[in-house]
């Protein structure tokens, strides 16, 4: 038995497939393929990096195939059958991962079933016309159902936020005046690799000082200024995302901590409204309702959106969807403020599960300027 607390969870990952295999029972589907690496890694565990091409498919029976790069066949999966392309040729990688490992699956394939499910936007015409041209589109059932996180999907999220509390901690014992961007980035970076002692599978978002957001440039920080950070890491490919801001020299101005304020009320207005079957459209509203008092600072932007195998899923809180909140969700909220006055502004992030009577929020990490 494994002694890592966080290798793949084979029984989690079969349940994951009952779960679509319910779905595919409904709509009458014989085959699902799954060619999105996070979709792959979702029903199998399989993490592989995005320079290849994994696929997986689920028949009507419960048999899942599982088509991974010959350096990946030693990994722990939930799947029936594995089997191997050739990446790379005398070490070189090769250029036609996809088409190589389309025919793989397909070599495994004894019969062609009539009714395939794809994920439409990343099949491709080979395994389009392979089946026919009638495939039925199974990615809005497969985005829907990864916003149910289980409990090994929360158990990574939550050690993805290990980095992101290390790399916070880090930062506000260095940052003052004259800190270079570049500086406080390959630092926090450090911090994120020394708390997870492994290689991250991403790192990013916003480490520019006096912005709004973006990568670290070859600037130093001034007294006065507002340090937005927006930090996420990859941890075997799943992701963290969440923002606190820092003031350089230590001491906000009046306007500064007046804009924090309202912010933190935004968030204790997400807190004491999200529960599941509550519009996700309407907690934007509402937290957009409260900051728009603030003007002439502008909060333009997103409230927040679902994190996991992707930095952005559902559910979105946000005007362009219409979602509901549902049990199982791990979602950030991310009220802003912004404004010349700001320097040039605020963000804070939280991130929070649903629960079945409201929210959980899972990063407790200091909140102040």
């Amino acid at each position: 038995m494994s002694s890592d607390p966080y290798e793949v969870d084979v029984e989690a990952c079969r349940g994951r497939q009952q779960r679509l295999l319910k779905e595919m029972e409904a709509a009458g589907i014989e085959l699902v393929v799954l060619t999105r690496g996070a979709s792959v890694q979702w029903l199998t565990g399989a993490y592989v990096s995005p320079l290849f091409a994994p696929v997986a498919t689920l028949d009507a029976s419960g048999h899942v195939t599982l088509v991974l790069p010959s350096r990946n066949l030693a990994s722990t999966v939930a799947a029936d059958e594995v089997v191997g392309y050739e990446e790379k040729w005398h070490s070189t990688m090769r250029d036609e991962q996809r088409a190589v490992s389309n025919e793989r699956l397909l070599d495994t394939l004894s019969a062609r079933p009539e009714r395939v499910g794809g994920e439409w936007s990343n099949l491709g015409p080979r395994l389009l016309a392979e089946f026919g041209g009638a495939v039925t589109n199974i990615e809005p059932t497969i985005f829907r159902l990864r916003r149910r996180k289980d409990p090994d999907e929360l158990r990574m999220l939550r050690r993805a936020n290990d980095a992101n509390r290390a790399m916070y901690a880090r930062a506000r014992e260095i940052i003052q005046p004259g800190i270079n961007e570049l500086d406080l980035y390959s630092q926090l970076q450090a911090a994120a690799v020394q708390e997870l002692g492994e290689t991250l599978t991403y790192f990013g978002q916003d480490f520019r000082c006096n912005a709004r957001g973006g990568p670290p440039r070859d600037r130093k920080a001034k007294a006065g200024e507002l340090y937005i950070l927006d930090l996420g890491v990859g941890f075997r490919g799943y992701y963290s995302d969440n923002a606190r801001t820092i003031a350089v020299d230590g001491s906000p101005t009046e306007q500064q901590q007046q804009a924090w304020e309202r912010i933190c009320e935004a968030l204790l207005l997400v807190e004491a409204t999200v529960r599941p079957g509550v519009s996700c459209r309407q907690a934007f509203d509402e937290a957009q309702a409260l900051l728009d008092r603030c003007k002439p600072w502008e909060f333009n932007h997103h409230l927040g959106h679902g994190v996991g195998l992707a930095p952005h899923e559902g559910p979105h809180l946000n005007p362009h969807w219409d979602d509901q909140f549902e049990e199982g969700d791990f979602f950030t909220a991310e009220p802003g403020l912004y404004h010349d006055d700001l320097r040039q502004g605020i963000r804070l992030e939280e991130n929070y599960v649903v629960t079945a009577n409201g929210v959980e929020r899972v990063t407790d990490f200091p909140l102040e300027l």
